[in-house]
């Protein structure tokens, strides 16, 4: 016998910039659709607190090897709110200092503004050292005179499996150039992706990137999630 937690109720939809995108609450979880591909959901958040977690000690690994005290207050750049794990997390720690979030989407925005989604992320929109940029992450990255010392990226699947074409030069030569100008020297690019990509790797080390590593993420079943990890030399 059917309950009505087996079909997904849709708590608002829009046409956005780039496309059809839906919220909808399935049981207990919110989750957030792109033209009809599920992108996430409320589930868990481990991949995403461990994605802030990595680059922050990475970020003081990296001056500890430069021979530097951890650096006080560090600037840190999301790309992507999603359903607000990373922002939430980072916000709930004092370690940081401005927390910049970018997301292209204004229906997520409102969502996490005056929607479902401010349940998981009020308390971290009201920090002062909040701040939320509307807006293509490519563009950003391409267009700021901002610079900031840990960039965790979450816009995607992975570097190889992207939501969106566009996004897809974030993760070449060039993106990654553009990654690096708004990084301090020292600073973390820490990309979360549902899979390794040792291609990725590659690219990071040839993009000019230093100590290069992948970090997993156990999951409750399957493929761990990753977490790839470079430094901006000094």
């Amino acid at each position: 016998m059917s309950t009505p937690y087996d079909i997904p109720e849709v708590l608002d939809r829009r046409e956005g910039p780039y496309g059809e995108i839906a919220l909808r609450r399935h049981g207990g979880l919110l989750q957030i659709i792109a033209n009809g591909c599920f992108l996430m959901d409320t589930s868990d958040g481990r991949s995403e607190r461990r994605l802030v977690d990595a680059a922050l000690a990475a970020l003081d690994a990296a001056d500890a090897d430069a021979g530097l005290a951890p650096r006080p207050g560090p600037r840190l750049l999301i790309g992507g709110l999603g359903v607000g794990f990373s922002l939430a997390h980072a916000a709930a720690q004092p370690r940081w200092g401005r927390i910049t979030v970018v997301e292209r989407e204004p229906a997520v925005i409102d969502w996490h503004r005056a929607g479902p989604l401010a349940e998981l992320s009020a308390g971290a929109l009201a920090d002062p050292r909040t701040e939320i940029v509307e807006g293509d992450l490519v563009a950003y990255v391409n267009e700021t005179y901002a610079t900031f010392d840990a960039l965790c990226l979450d816009i995607d699947n992975g570097p190889d499996w992207t939501v969106t074409e566009d996004n897809g030069g974030l993760y070449s030569p060039a993106g990654l150039a553009d990654c690096a100008r708004v990084l301090t020297p020292g600073g973390v690019l820490a990309v979360w992706s549902a899979k390794p990509s040792p291609e990725f790797e590659g690219t990071l080390r040839n993009a000019g990137f230093r100590q290069v590593r992948t970090e997993e993420i156990p999951v409750a079943r399957g493929v761990p999630d990753v977490v790839h990890l470079a430094v901006r030399p000094g």
